[in-house]
């Protein structure tokens, strides 16, 4: 009989979980229609697909959200620059504000560190949604950083910096880059903004993928913090599947393995996790 280890930290985490509740809550209340999200709502393609039937489209373009003259506008998890809440206000555009609280976090943070003279570092993905949102918080340009090569030829005039970092970076990657720009002498402050439930996500993912012989991660494929995920297992184990739902899984590669761990994405409902962990003891 297989092995199958399920991951306690995996599916939907605080912020994308709050998200949807307000989504839900607006379909259901439809005072305010129609309803937009800028951008899909979260990275996972079955829950945007389910969303649309209920009559909820995501909009992709600052040219297309700027144009609306109606409705609702949900911000998701990832939050957005300061500029698009004061153009949607000045239209007179309701918007429902689902931004992650630890994002929120990371906004005022780089708003006064700003104030109090000092260049904000933002360590990750350039063009994560979540980092283009805190770029906007931002009076001069921030300076990112995604690579130990980025960090290595950091130069600025600028004494004073401020360091944070995407919710979703790799907890041990956003340390080494730290220490690299430490050793350049600026005045720095430090602010570790990776949330605690990517970390501890992280590290279990981690402890899996090294005691088992295959590794399952169920992610929507542009969702940043599932492909960290896929990352780290896949060096700790070579047989790591990379999935959005059970279709996607090749079951019988499982055949001959004696255990198997799962686990999956912060964007990930908790039903196609259910599928997968279910087909995976049933067969085997």
């Amino acid at each position: 009989m297989i092995e199958v280890k399920l991951a306690k930290t995996a599916g939907f985490c605080f912020g994308v979980k709050r998200a949807m509740e307000q989504v839900y809550k607006e379909i259901e209340e439809g005072e305010n229609l129609p309803i937009y999200t800028f951008g899909p709502i979260i990275h996972n393609e079955e829950v945007v697909k389910e969303l649309e039937k209920k009559g909820v489209k995501a909009i992709e373009t600052e040219e297309e959200l700027f144009s609306l003259t109606s409705g609702t506008v949900i911000i998701r998890s990832h939050g957005v620059g300061k500029e698009i809440y004061k153009r949607l206000e000045q239209k007179g555009i309701k918007i429902l504000d689902a931004t992650c609280p630890f994002v929120k976090k990371i906004h005022k943070i780089v708003e006064e560190q700003e104030k109090q003279g000092r260049r904000i570092v933002i360590i990750g993905n350039k063009l994560h949604p979540e980092v283009e949102g805190i770029i906007g918080w931002c009076e001069k340009p921030a300076i990112l950083i995604a690579t130990e090569q980025e960090a290595e030829k950091l130069t600025i005039k600028e004494e004073k910096l401020c360091i944070v970092a995407q919710t979703t970076f790799n907890y041990k990657k956003f340390q080494d880059l730290v220490e690299i720009i430490s050793k350049k002498g600026y005045d720095i402050i430090v602010l570790n903004t990776i949330c605690n439930a990517t970390k501890e996500r992280q590290i279990e993912a981690r402890e899996i993928a090294k005691s088992v012989e295959v590794m399952i991660v169920i992610g929507g494929k542009h969702s940043s913090n599932t492909q960290k995920l896929f990352e780290i297992c896949k060096k700790e184990c070579e047989n790591t599947y990379y999935i959005q739902t059970l279709v996607d899984l090749d079951l019988s590669a499982l055949k001959s393995m004696g255990s198997v761990g799962i686990t999956a994405g912060a964007s990930t409902p908790n039903n196609i996790i259910e599928e997968v962990h279910t087909n995976v003891r049933i067969k085997f």
